[in-house]
């Protein structure tokens, strides 16, 4: 049996892009004689698709959209996700389409609030049988493949139809789990997987196939659209290619940026060049997916930033050949001051001064997408927002955050791995000590512990939900574990303000780690 597998970039609400990327994958198949088409859950809609699930029209959009795919669908079948209204609920469903008609829908069971569109999805029945040139498959969707111990029986065939978000690690996992259920079922199983930016969600692809003794088959691209048909009867074996976590972590967000501004229909992006590692790399990844001439860069430096600073950002923008200005905030910030003089008192200086200046960047920022339409490229990293460690209306503003679900640790490795074959970030931005600048010889570590000490408890608290103690267990001192996990749980009312991050983790904030904004509880 020949199984064609359509590995391709939705757009949530475009349906008629979506049907003529399905109705050419449906062609392609049938004329290479493969006996079925598979396609990704919410394939013909999109995902994710939140509230427009609870729109009418949406729905009817879907079901239209489906019926005119099964028009181009003679001599072949046809397995296609969308949503669908079932008895007054909406639910995720895979249709199969046979001789031009829709002969039946497979719900999923398994749901889950964070993957599966802010619970605007119902339960259904679940995984189903279907029947293909005296071949028995089961169809299974989504999180339903996770149940696959209850499956086999007379089956010859699993069909895992996905829409699972990439985050670090993922790809091995997956191939894992369904090389593993493969073998231990003794049965066939392909899955198909999206690909593409949606907002702040990016899908990897990686779409698959193996024998019933576990043997990979069938390997589609990560992070690009990919057409593969097994021939079960005939198939080679493949090899697993070793992941590189941080090239995986670089082409996630490639993809996520360049479908965020191509199918929003946005053209051009502008940030705040500090001369710091953060924002060099924000500029580099945007340069690289946009193209320089549509990035435009703003130096501000104040009268606490450091000639190297305005430097090592000069020599990064004419690396690249992005356009900058240098504007200095001395003047606004002097302004603002006396404007405040009579109100805030004769105080001293404080975080009230550094805060000021952050937002006048922004406002310098904001004034230049407004007046050319630039979008704002936030700059922030996981490890900041996790501790509260930026302003609110300054630096953490902007439209999305690229490297947002990064720990400060993972923006460096970032920064190593675009500086693989030439020079884009010079040496001395990675190498000097991070700072803010907004005070007298400020350092990050004056307020934080080095960041190896930081990432390593943030990672072990937000990521693996360790415990406290566990952490101090684990080697690291009793106080500066306390401190670190009281300012994650007191940050929360700022990473509620914040720009959405590209979701490149198992556990992004807003989404998969949410604290309360009131907790009174002694962690």
């Amino acid at each position: 049996m020949k199984v064609a597998i359509a590995q391709l970039n939705y757009t949530v609400g475009d349906f008629e892009g979506n049907k003529s990327k399905i109705i050419d994958s449906i062609c392609k198949a049938r004329d290479k004689g493969a006996d079925l088409v598979v396609f990704a859950e919410y394939a013909i809609s999109g995902t994710p698709c939140f509230d427009l699930l609870h729109n009418a029209p949406f729905l009817e959009a879907c079901e239209d959209t489906l019926h005119e795919i099964a028009k181009h669908c003679d001599n072949i079948s046809v397995l296609v996700g969308l949503p669908i209204q079932n008895d007054n609920r909406i639910i995720s469903a895979a249709a199969l389409i046979q001789n031009k008609w829709v002969v039946k829908y497979i719900g999923k069971q398994r749901i889950s609030s964070r993957f599966d569109n802010m619970g605007c999805i119902s339960m259904s029945a679940g995984s189903e049988h279907i029947e293909i040139k005296d071949n028995v498959l089961e169809v299974a969707i989504g999180e339903d493949i996770k149940d696959y111990r209850k499956f086999g029986g007379e089956c010859d065939m699993i069909i895992s139809m996905r829409s699972q978000p990439f985050f670090r690690g993922i790809i091995e996992q997956r191939h894992n789990f369904h090389r593993n259920m493969a073998k231990e079922l003794g049965k066939n199983v392909v899955m198909v997987n999206h690909i593409g930016g949606q907002g702040d969600f990016v899908y990897d692809g990686s779409s698959c196939a193996y024998t019933n003794d576990g043997k990979l088959v069938g390997l589609l691209n990560n992070f690009a659209e990919d057409f593969f048909i097994v021939d079960f009867d005939n198939a080679l074996e493949l090899e697993f290619p070793v992941q590189n976590r941080t090239y995986n972590t670089y082409r996630a967000i490639k993809l996520g940026l360049g479908d965020y501004f191509r199918k929003n229909g946005f053209k051009k992006a502008c940030l705040g060049l500090s001369g710091g590692i953060d924002s060099a790399v924000v500029l580099a990844m945007a340069a690289e997916v946009l193209g320089a001439e549509n990035v435009r860069v703003l130096m501000m430096p104040s009268r606490f930033s450091s000639d190297h600073s305005v430097n090592d950002s000069v020599e990064m923008a004419e690396n690249l050949g992005v356009k900058y200005n240098i504007v200095p905030i001395a003047d606004a910030y002097d302004a603002v001051n006396s404007s405040l003089k009579e109100t805030l008192g004769d105080t001293k200086f404080d975080v009230t001064e550094e805060n000021m200046q952050a937002r006048l960047r922004m406002i310098m920022l904001m004034a230049l997408s407004n007046k050319h339409g630039y979008i704002v490229l936030n700059t922030s990293n996981k490890s900041e927002a996790a501790v509260g460690y930026g302003t609110l209306y300054g630096d953490e503003s902007g439209s999305i955050g690229i490297i947002g679900d990064l720990y400060k640790i993972e923006v460096y490795a970032l920064a190593r791995f675009i500086n693989r074959e030439r020079t884009i970030i010079p040496d001395n931005i990675i190498c000097k000590a991070p700072s803010a600048e907004l005070r007298p010889d400020q350092k990050d570590s004056d307020s934080l512990p080095p960041y190896e000490v930081l990432d390593a408890i943030l990672y072990r608290f937000i990521e693996e939900g360790q415990e406290i103690e566990e952490i101090i267990t684990a080697g690291f001192d009793d106080e500066i574990v306390h401190r670190v996990v009281e300012l994650v749980k007191n940050s929360e009312y700022k990473r509620r303000q914040t720009p959405p991050p590209l979701r490149l983790s198992s556990r992004p904030f807003s989404s998969h780690f949410i604290m309360p904004l009131i907790n009174k509880f002694k962690m």
